[in-house]
């Protein structure tokens, strides 16, 4: 008895399926289902990526306009290192990323998930049907809800319903509390996403696995350590990775409820003002895009790490089928 690997069991049969050794095709037909996908991404996210950084070398800006711009070279990314509030906007864009991230987009999600698939069917599936509502709600109707739900008394409902009968202060929590206001802002709206694969994820699980789980004695956190986790572990890594990106780069729920005040401005959003919007209508499209650029290398950074947390080069080789 030996172990052979997919290959080995496909180049001993009829008909061999191995790209560039098809007995079926030839080595291009690879082409013909990658091809669109790969020109989509080309187009639409490598292309405008090379535009970023070829901008970020330059002085363009509503001044210069677009065809009076010059050259400056590494100008952009000195004057980032050197801008006094570049430590500021780094800090908070790593609290907001990392509170959002750990306790509600992957953490609360996780939490959701397990508990909703713990719940008669029925009941699970109506629970996340509720919980999907913020994100397919329109971002300026979601963020008015929240303005009203942390007004100060008598109108918010937040200070009416448990700060007021507890005897405490009452504010309006998004000048109060401005960074947990954006925490929970977004952090309700990540959730969902994470919850959605989670849950397939623990429903894909062997049934046989978990009752015989229960057979042994183990206790739901046992089940939770040593069967769900290990087995969602693929789940794990794309909803981290991808979350992390999320946040990293976007601003919309943030620009609305605040627009970057009571010290509220990530850097996303930092560029964003720079390059499109202020008050003063100076875009330095050039300045702009050198933050950006400086969004795309920690991205790349986060995903090589998480490639390496997660150890994605074990999850993905080849499986092993026993063979007489």
């Amino acid at each position: 008895m030996g172990l052979k690997t997919v290959e080995e069991i496909s180049a001993d049969s009829a008909f061999s399926f191995t790209p560039g050794k098809s007995k079926l095709g030839n080595k291009y037909d690879w082409l013909i289902f990658m091809g669109p996908a790969m020109l989509l991404v080309g187009v639409f996210f490598i292309a405008p990526v090379i535009i970023v950084f070829i901008i970020s070398f330059t002085d363009m800006s509503s001044l210069t306009g677009f065809s009076n711009w010059s050259w400056i070279g590494f100008d952009n990314w000195i004057k980032i290192f050197t801008h006094p509030q570049s430590s500021q906007h780094v800090g908070v864009t790593v609290i907001y990323v990392f509170f959002t991230l750990v306790f509600f987009n992957v953490g609360l999600a996780l939490v959701l998930s397990i508990l909703t698939t713990h719940i008669p069917k029925a009941a699970g599936f109506a629970f996340r049907a509720l919980w999907l509502i913020p994100r397919i709600t329109p971002v300026v109707v979601y963020i008015m809800m929240w303005r009203y739900l942390m007004a100060d008394s008598p109108y918010g409902i937040f200070n009416e319903i448990f700060f007021r009968p507890l005897g405490l202060d009452t504010s309006e929590m998004v000048s109060a509390h401005p960074y947990i206001a954006i925490i929970l802002v977004n952090g309700f709206i990540g959730a969902s996403f994470g919850m959605i694969i989670f849950t397939s994820a623990i429903e894909s699980i062997s049934k046989d696995m978990m009752n015989a789980s229960l057979v042994d004695g183990a206790n739901i956190m046992q089940r939770i350590r040593h069967i769900i986790i290990p087995q969602i572990k693929w789940p794990l890594m794309f909803v981290t990775t991808f979350q992390t990106l999320s946040l990293i780069t976007s601003f919309e729920q943030i620009m609305i409820l605040t627009d970057g005040a009571y010290g509220t401005e990530v850097w996303s959003l930092w560029a964003y003002h720079k390059g499109l919007n202020n008050y003063f209508g100076q875009f330095q499209w050039g300045f702009a895009m050198a933050l950006a650029g400086i969004l795309v290398i920690i991205s790349i950074v986060f995903c090589i790490a998480y490639l390496k947390f997660f150890k994605f080069s074990d999850m993905i080789q080849e499986p092993k089928i026993e063979t007489l």
